[in-house]
């Protein structure tokens, strides 16, 4: 009897150690930072291994406590733990063209690379401590996140999200059927092309203005109009007539010219001397 007692006793004791245990570890915080659109440039400076993921991917869950146990040991190897979601931040998925999930980046002092080992702690530990990383190619810097190509990019994705969560709040909250919705968008996007087109040709037209509407260089060519005409007039005409008296000058110079070239002299039958006659 007493040792059953004590049997009980002990098992009490375990589970609330155990108890205490598990609420002391999901009391602390995790290790792991959370990157946003507003805080990723925190990669730019220092050593990172960032994560992304997705909630609903299954691969991804089966790294969360792999990456958790990784994440132990950042204070000891002297680099951060992130991770993203792809859901919630779509800028970031852009930015790092994330075509597969999960997609582990390593990034030192503004360089990136893509993680392509194997996912256990015992991995990232060596990838880190024997510096792997450095055989493995950076991002060029026209693909880089702080690039004016991927900002653009991030954009893009930003928009397509907002332009979803739209959608859902026509069709489930206002009630519009799906057609409907597609239909919404057709208009908005014919709407708002024809609203840009429009600037744009006030635009053009305000840097480079058409001949029409361009005011006159002389203010005062329209008074002056008759008089010039009858000055260019009069200059034509002394102009045709002295091209007359040169062709004349001309004409005149070239009969000289013939006549002083002409022979004067008459041509003479030449003349063979006669055959001595024999007198025998």
């Amino acid at each position: 009897m007493a040792a059953a007692v004590r049997l009980r006793a002990l098992t009490g004791l375990w589970l609330a150690l155990g108890l205490a245990a598990g609420a002391a570890a999901l009391g602390r915080p995790s290790p792991v930072k959370v990157l946003t659109d507003d805080t990723w440039r925190e990669l730019l400076q220092g050593e990172w291994m960032v994560e992304f993921y997705a909630p609903w991917c299954h691969v991804c869950q089966n790294l969360q406590p792999e990456w958790e146990k990784f994440a132990e040991w950042s204070e000891d190897l002297t680099v951060n733990i992130a991770k993203v979601d792809v859901t919630e931040q779509p800028g970031l998925s852009g930015r790092f063209i994330i075509t597969a999930l999960p997609t582990i980046y390593h990034c030192k002092d503004g360089e990136f690379r893509r993680y392509q080992g194997a996912r256990t702690k015992a991995d990232f530990i060596n990838f880190i401590v024997d510096q792997e990383w450095k055989s493995i190619e950076p991002v060029s810097s026209w693909f880089g996140p702080s690039s004016f190509l991927m900002s653009g990019m991030s954009a893009l994705f930003q928009l397509s999200m907002w332009i979803r969560h739209c959608q859902d709040y026509l069709t489930e909250n206002v009630g519009i059927p799906v057609w409907g919705s597609y239909a919404v968008f057709a208009v908005a996007v014919l709407f708002s092309g024809l609203i840009l087109g429009l600037i744009l040709v006030f635009l053009a037209d305000c840097i480079c203005p058409s001949k029409q509407h361009r005011p006159p260089q002389y203010p005062h060519s329209r008074e002056l109009a008759p008089e010039s005409a009858q000055l260019l007039k009069k200059l034509d005409e002394e102009q045709e007539a002295d091209e007359e008296d040169i062709s004349d000058d001309e004409t005149e110079d070239k009969e000289v010219s013939n006549r002083n070239s002409s022979p004067n002299t008459v041509r003479q039958r030449p003349v063979h001397p006669a055959a001595p006659v024999d007198k025998s």
